[in-house]
């Protein structure tokens, strides 16, 4: 029997529409997971050597380094695997150190920007940095890694621990380019100021927090590389 033109044809059930949704959903929440489990180790990987280079870039003078995790005020040999906030400390081809390595993120114009600086507990100075992650405004916010004027900052940006060991002598903070006057403060890249803003913020938190445990666990890390070996 041919069916009418004009008849409407019957629409399925929401109990049907429910079911191949949740299929549908079911479906698509496995494959977000399997190609998270798939690319987790990849991108683990990717990140463990980006951090691995900008030890090296920060430290320059070292040809060798040792991972530390900070527990309370102490400092305990640790891995790049080991959760928790690790301390890279460089030494060169007599096992001397030469400097350590921390990380420090902020807000950035657009995104949080995360970096590796290199820290010299003798002296108290910022030496330098690398970025790990930014997503800013090319041109504007990238310039913080080419702007010679913004990078003569960290030539030595002054993050001594003040005597009590309870947190820096002076806060780093970033100020209009143009004005620094301290060697604590960050001269600011002109048209650029939301990014080199949180260079200081994030350089600032990370040397009240950990530059103190640095200086009260210096003796371990200048000895730990030989001691490693004599294991």
């Amino acid at each position: 029997m041919s069916t009418p033109e004009n008849q409407v044809p019957e629409m399925p059930s929401s109990t049907k529409l429910i079911s191949t949704l949740a299929v549908v959903a079911m479906i698509s929440g496995l494959l977000v997971v399997l190609v998270y489990e798939f690319t987790k180790p990849i991108i683990a990987e990717n990140q463990r050597l980006a951090t691995e280079r900008a030890i090296f870039k920060v430290l320059p003078k070292a040809v060798s380094r040792l991972t530390f995790v900070v527990e309370n005020d102490k400092l305990t040999p640790a891995d790049d695997k080991t959760v928790g906030e690790l301390v890279y400390a460089g030494y060169d081809k007599n096992d001397q150190l030469v400097g350590i390595a921390l990380n420090a993120a902020a807000q950035g114009y657009q995104d949080t920007v995360k970096l590796l600086y290199g820290y010299q507990a003798n002296s108290g100075c910022i030496t330098g940095f690398d970025v790990l992650k930014s997503t800013e405004t090319p041109g504007f916010g990238t310039k913080i890694t080419t702007d010679p004027d913004f990078l003569a900052n960290f030539k030595c940006l002054d993050a001594k621990v003040n005597p009590e060991q309870s947190g820096l002598i002076h806060a780093i903070k970033t100020v209009r380019h143009g004005t620094k006057q301290h060697a604590w403060e960050i001269d600011a890249i002109s048209g650029s100021t939301i990014t080199s803003n949180a260079i200081g913020r994030m350089l600032n938190k990370s040397g009240q927090a950990l530059h103190p445990i640095i200086t009260k666990n210096l003796s371990l890390l200048e000895t730990a590389k030989i001691q490693s070996k004599n294991k």
